[in-house]
């Protein structure tokens, strides 16, 4: 049997800087959503409270009280 030779090319420099940047830009993008939307979720839809709580200062203050009170 004879093996084919993929006719691959070398990706050019600048093809690969545009996707590293990209990378950059679009993972902390992605995770930032992800948090918002756990966030919304977990207030919103399992603790059953309104959607302008979540982005309450006040709101987060008083969960890192609960957890680390003495």
């Amino acid at each position: 049997m004879k093996e084919e030779q993929s006719d691959s090319r070398p990706v050019p420099e600048k093809t690969k800087s545009r996707w590293r940047t990209a990378r950059y830009f679009v993972v902390p993008l992605l995770l930032l959503f992800s948090l918002l939307g756990g966030l919304i979720a977990g207030y919103v839809i399992v603790g059953k409270q309104g959607l302008a709580g979540v982005f309450e200062w006040k709101t987060w203050q008083h969960v890192i009280d609960l957890i680390f009170a003495p």
